[in-house]
């Protein structure tokens, strides 16, 4: 029996039955080859050495004035996906989970916007992987394209999936028509071209003898600046992306964050089905310090790390019909500090 379906128990039998098939068609491929792939994390990394996948100097580093990423892909067929089902439509910021089950999911963000080249925390990624601790990461189209084998080990590593973050970091609530549909759908065009690039090179096998491969398509999406309005939310949705919030923020995009202040906010503040967001960007301050000591922490409570779509797979996906940051409105002020970069199209 499917989780949500214990969990909507006093709900008509179809609509029980339409959250449960709903939730594992979007996320099902996902979901399975990452419950299959804790047992098979050497055979996923054969195209790389350990020394090859740990963190190089100044990699962190963000890069002004740099435009060899900027234009997108171009334009091609992709693998279709079926719109998202009225039940799962709306913002997931947590999901309700069976009694005893205390998993949550972290996340971080790999956004980077026109005229630079964001960083890569490599040490954040190597902590992880050291640790056995599974992640979610949601990328740019930009930054899969100027990250590209950095990308590629994180598609090939069980422990993690790949997650949309849009084409460039735009506010999509500024957007509309075609501009709105390419930021949508730019991520997906690089995430299918290096996933192809890992079959050629045999860095993943395909088959269902195979023992691990990333799916063929991104079902997630978060939306930059956790900032959208009715036509944005519709248009991901359409697109076949769940769009994926949060309901606890590290604040790590501020330097003046500190490591403790990171980790006590993890610590105090996660609960059962809880989405964690941080940054793994260059712009993620402190993040890698304070994973060593939050981690721990949240282990002894008896926490397990899982990926988002395995956290929503096993429950029910708690869903608001707004974006924000931690109350509803806060993340409308992007429309004015960013309206003068990305003008809404005349009428």
């Amino acid at each position: 029996m499917c989780v949500a379906d214990r969990l909507l128990s006093k709900s008509s039998a179809p609509v029980r039955a339409v959250l449960c098939m709903s939730i594992l068609a979007v996320i099902g491929a996902g979901y399975a080859a990452a419950d299959d792939g804790a047992t098979s994390r050497a055979s996923a990394n054969v195209c790389w050495t350990t020394e090859a996948l740990k963190a190089k100097p100044k990699e962190s580093l963000v890069v002004k004035g740099d435009h060899r990423f900027d234009a997108p892909l171009p334009h091609g067929a992709q693998v279709p996906q079926e719109p998202i089902p009225a039940a799962l439509r709306g913002a997931i910021r947590s999901v309700k989970l069976p009694p005893g089950k205390k998993l949550i999911a972290l996340t971080f963000d790999l956004c980077e916007q026109v005229g630079e080249i964001a960083g890569y925390d490599g040490a954040i990624v190597d902590y992880l992987r050291a640790n056995d601790i599974k992640a979610t990461f949601f990328a740019g189209g930009k930054w899969m394209r100027s990250h590209a084998l950095r990308t590629e080990q994180i598609m090939a590593d069980p422990l993690f999936e790949v997650g949309n973050h849009s084409e460039a970091h735009r506010n999509l609530r500024l957007l509309t028509g075609t501009r709105l549909d390419d930021e949508i759908l730019g991520p997906q065009r690089a995430y299918e071209a290096l996933r192809g690039d890992l079959a050629a090179s045999r860095c993943v096998r395909e088959g269902v003898d195979a023992p691990w491969s990333p799916p063929m398509r991104m079902s997630l999406f978060r939306f930059p600046f956790g900032a959208c309005n009715a036509t944005s939310f519709a248009a991901v949705n359409d697109h076949g992306f769940l769009a994926i919030q949060w309901d606890l923020s590290t604040g790590d995009p501020s330097p003046l964050q500190s490591a403790r202040a990171i980790a006590d906010a993890m610590v105090k503040r996660a609960r059962p089905g809880s989405i964690i967001l941080a940054h793994a960007n260059g712009r993620g301050f402190h993040t890698a310090e304070a994973l060593p000591l939050a981690i721990p922490k949240l282990k002894a409570k008896g926490f397990e790390f899982v990926t988002v779509s395995e956290l929503l797979a096993a429950g029910t996906p708690e869903i608001v019909q707004s974006c924000y940051d931690s109350r509803p409105g806060d993340t409308d002020r992007y429309d004015h500090l960013l309206a003068s970069r990305h003008p809404k199209p005349s009428p």
